[in-house]
């Protein structure tokens, strides 16, 4: 789903849930353009109407407790049901939501949350009790809950309420990006004692529960109260439909409006052609290479750097995900928040490659690369960068995974794998892969110096110096680090002609992605 290695890919045996939407026939093409649709415009916002929504979901196990959101359809549900403190913008910074203003104490080990007015759907006021609630009910060790190690730097033993609409939250260490903890993926914020959430869920969302039928659809409708204001849609349902041309044939044959999770070849068949729009969230996935840097051959930076020198990213891109994205450089979060930009492109240099790898001794290498079926792209990336190797001497050897266990597989084991990664910011992507206790720590980078600018980072107020720091961490990944980031996919979205609203700019995983209380019909 959302996480950095989108294991929702993983379920989709489920079968389709919807009436006939499986054996529906593929006729009739789609428009749509690379930026802008008309799922992004067209004209005065009118209210009334019910979406259908069609998303890969996760069959009979399906809840609708936030706190347990992992697959896309979770999270999209989720949103539409409840608020969260704060969220990621467009460039992975956080954005309030229920809280208003947030603010730390000089030492950044203590900040002080102002909540903004707002209700519940059943009229009861968001309260700072009911956020503590909520994050205590994440963070409890028997459960494991989405948001649970975001929230790990919170003292939630010594946070209080400070009043009614003000939480004082006291931190394990000094943290400059606490807003990003806010803005977790799961952290929403339920009524105080809540824990029917299937039969009578109750948030602040835009919009409020009418019924749910786990692995097959969910209704929502209207929450006029909201605090955002209310939605321009009266009724929102989603409908679980797992296979991808199932969802294409649904959408074609107008029994849906919105179809998640489109790939490359449909979105080409279907572009332009007036039937359907198109519309590609830029930068949504990251897409690379993974080294491992603790054991032969990427022990050697000299070989990692020929590696990083071997790929032609152009090719991969154009390849691997049919044109769908743009060219890495090496690094991830492009057109993030601290994304170090200023950086030379990487291109394609087979001479200083078959050099670099003759000075450490590996004119004739020979390396095992992994990939699996489990993500677009990986097994095409992988016959096509085996190609891009050899012209450098270096003889690759694919090796197909399983699709259920290939991240945990890859995670320890083998030494060159195929890897992607969901929209998170730059400081959460460090943390959880670039520490040296980092549990998925895929590169095995492992450097007391590194972590100790990580701290540094965590620990300064100042914004430009605090960028500063996270510049020179870069540089030094982008120099020796263990991820070849070749290239970032489009994640690609289908709606009916008449859906206008669809934030077109928005990676999956922020704010404007899936957010229904936006769109309208036409």
């Amino acid at each position: 789903m959302h996480d950095e290695h989108f294991p929702g890919l993983r379920r989709r045996g489920f079968l389709a849930a919807t009436t006939g939407a499986a054996a529906l026939a593929l006729t009739g093409c789609g428009g749509g353009t690379d930026d802008k649709t008309d799922s992004g415009s067209g004209g005065t916002p009118k209210r009334g109407g019910r979406l259908r929504a069609a998303f890969a979901g996760g069959g009979a196990s399906e809840t609708l407790d936030p706190h347990l959101a992992s697959l896309f359809a979770d999270v999209a549900r989720a949103k539409a049901l409840y608020d969260k403190l704060a969220d990621y913008d467009a460039d992975l910074s956080a954005s309030p939501r229920l809280a208003a203003a947030w603010e730390a104490n000089k030492t950044l080990d203590r900040w002080r949350v102002t909540l903004r007015k707002a209700a519940f759907h059943d009229g009861r006021p968001v309260t700072a009790e009911d956020v503590l609630y909520s994050y205590r009910r994440i963070a409890d060790p028997k459960q494991a809950f989405r948001a649970k190690a975001s929230l790990e730097p919170i003292d939630l033993d010594a946070s209080r309420a400070t009043g009614e609409r003000s939480v004082e939250f006291v931190l394990k260490r000094p943290t400059a990006e606490f807003p990003n903890v806010l803005a977790a993926f799961g952290a929403y914020i339920v009524p105080e004692n809540a824990t029917d959430f299937d039969q009578r869920p109750i948030g602040s969302g835009p919009f409020r529960f009418v019924s749910f039928a786990p692995g097959r659809s969910a209704v929502f409708r209207r929450h006029e109260d909201h605090w955002d204001g209310a939605p321009y849609l009266d009724e929102l349902e989603f409908v679980v439909v797992n296979e991808e041309s199932a969802r294409v044939n649904a959408l074609l044959a107008g029994q849906v409006e919105y179809a998640h999770e489109l790939n490359p070849t449909t979105a080409r068949a279907h572009e332009g052609r007036g039937q359907i729009e198109i519309v590609r969230l830029r930068n949504s996935a990251m897409q690379a290479f993974c080294m491992k840097t603790d054991r032969p051959p990427f022990d050697d930076r000299r070989v990692r750097e020929a590696f990083f020198l071997i790929a032609d990213r152009k090719e991969l891109v154009d390849g691997a995900l049919s044109g769908a994205g743009e060219a890495g450089n090496d690094l991830f979060g492009k057109g993030y928040e601290y994304y170090a930009d200023g950086l030379p492109q990487r291109e394609q240099d087979l001479d200083r490659a078959r050099a670099l790898l003759k000075q450490a001794g590996a004119e004739k290498l020979k390396v095992t690369l992994d990939t699996s079926a489990v993500a677009a792209g990986f097994t095409e990336a992988a016959g096509i960068f085996r190609d891009q190797a050899a012209k450098a001497g270096v003889t690759i050897d694919v090796r197909m995974g399983s699709k259920d266990s290939y991240w945990s597989d890859i995670l320890d084991g083998g030494t060159l794998c195929c890897y992607r990664s969901g929209a998170m910011p730059i400081e959460a992507h460090i943390s959880q892969r670039l520490l040296t206790d980092s549990t998925t720590n895929a590169t095995k980078w492992q450097h007391k110096d590194f972590d100790a600018l990580y701290q540094q980072a965590q620990s300064t107020r100042d914004k430009t110096e605090r960028a500063a720091v996270y510049e020179r961490m870069q540089r030094r990944l982008y120099t020796e680090g263990g991820f070849l980031v070749w290239g970032f996919a489009d994640w690609i979205l289908g709606t009916a002609r008449k859906v206008r609203g669809v934030e077109t700019k928005a990676p999956a995983n922020t704010l404007d992605w899936a957010r229904f209380d936006r769109v309208w019909l036409a």
